[in-house]
């Protein structure tokens, strides 16, 4: 939990606590958390949990036990300040004058047309409490997407362009690496191929935030042939794909795995910055599948990692984080960043990184910031009390 050494009118900005529990039945674990965030009723409850729960037995749990509005997803793993776990369920309550928080639910995502997303905008700036228009210095949005719906490049793209340009960030939910299904949670229940959208206004201090340990290399290759829709190279520099990604980096094609995949990810040049477009497979006619969407024409760098747990260090470091002051960070965190760090046995140096921030999160199937969908990348908002 966190504890606080303001005076009780500085509070009164915003009070957070925060619940962990790593018990495998519903009814229990939203029992653990409760116990751990206390009994005074928040503003709004944020969970990530394992999509190994009763979806029905935890919804009516966190129902019955907190009385506000709740959102959430199912993960790959969870992220508190405790760090990483795995197979369990975070939650942080937030209590704030000064942070008011607009709930949609996007369903059917994969039948949504534009207009939906002009209409949101609208039907969200009718009930705007501090303003009339979308104050980039006042809010900022979170999306939780389905994240086996293939639909997040778009769905933030859309987002992030009707809402004037705010700072959004967002992740993929999860499913413990089942890859089967993957569901958000709003209004009392979980949903599938939809997404849970919350636009938050608020008078603190905010600021959104993505970091990567990959930079760009010398190595360049052209995307000749894809189809964008079903996230698929087919061809690189007029080969086939997977050859030729071999190739430039020097290996026999038989020796492409998910662990050279995650070493040497393609990097997309955007607006100055390098976002991270990471592979999935190599598939038997040697096409590539990616977890992200990709296009015909577009230039690609290899990417090549530095010291994650530095990454991530300077990442907490230029959080400035007042360690007498309430504060929430959200983050949503790659799976694939996870795995590496298992693989480098990086968890309990992330752990300790992570101890001085009250945050929680989830390790996701993709990230979102602003209007990119990326991988291989901690997104994420901090909001200061």
């Amino acid at each position: 939990m966190n504890h606080s050494n303001k005076s009780a009118a500085e509070q009164d900005r915003m009070r957070v606590r925060w619940g962990r529990s790593l018990r495998e039945g519903a009814e229990a674990a939203v029992s653990e958390l409760y116990q751990a965030i206390g009994t005074s009723g928040p503003d709004i409850l944020i969970f990530f949990c394992s999509a190994g729960y009763d979806r029905t037995g935890l919804s009516k749990a966190l129902e019955a036990r907190f009385r506000c509005p709740i959102i959430g997803c199912t993960t790959a793993g969870e992220i508190s300040p405790a760090g990483y776990q795995q197979g369990g369920i975070v939650a942080a309550a937030v209590t704030s004058r000064q942070l008011k928080v607009h709930t949609r639910i996007l369903p059917s995502l994969s039948r949504r047309k534009a207009s939906d997303f002009m209409d949101l905008a609208v039907d969200l700036r009718k009930n705007l409490t501090l303003g009339t228009s979308f104050d980039k210095d006042h809010m900022f949005g979170l999306l939780l997407i389905d994240g086996l719906s293939k639909m997040e490049d778009e769905t933030i793209a859309s987002l992030y362009s009707n809402l004037d340009g705010i700072p959004i960030i967002g992740g993929s939910a999860g499913d413990d690496l089942r890859f089967q299904e993957t569901f958000v949670y709003a209004n009392g229940s979980f949903h599938g191929d939809s997404a849970v959208f919350a636009l938050c206004e608020t008078s603190l201090p905010f600021s959104t935030f993505k970091t990567q340990h990959f930079e760009p290399t010398d190595l360049k290759i052209v995307v000749t042939e894809a189809d964008a829709r079903s996230r698929i190279i087919r061809e690189i520099n007029g080969y086939p794909a997977g050859v030729e990604y071999a190739r430039v980096l020097g290996l026999p094609v038989e020796d492409l795995n998910p662990t050279v995949f995650s070493e040497n990810p393609l990097m997309i040049r955007l607006g100055g910055d390098y976002y991270v477009r990471s592979i999935q497979k190599v598939n038997p006619d040697m096409s590539l599948s990616l977890f992200c969407a990709i296009e015909e024409g577009l230039v690609l760098t290899i990417g090549k990692g530095s010291d994650m747990a530095e990454d991530l260090r300077e990442a907490i470091r230029g959080l400035r984080i007042d360690p007498h002051g309430d504060h929430l960070a959200i983050f949503c965190d790659c799976i694939l960043r996870k795995l590496e760090a298992a693989d480098k046995s990086l968890e309990e140096d992330f752990g300790r990184i992570l101890s001085g921030v009250t945050a929680v999160g989830f390790s996701t199937y993709g990230e979102q910031f602003n209007s990119i969908h990326v991988n291989q990348t901690l997104t994420g908002v901090i909001i200061h009390g």
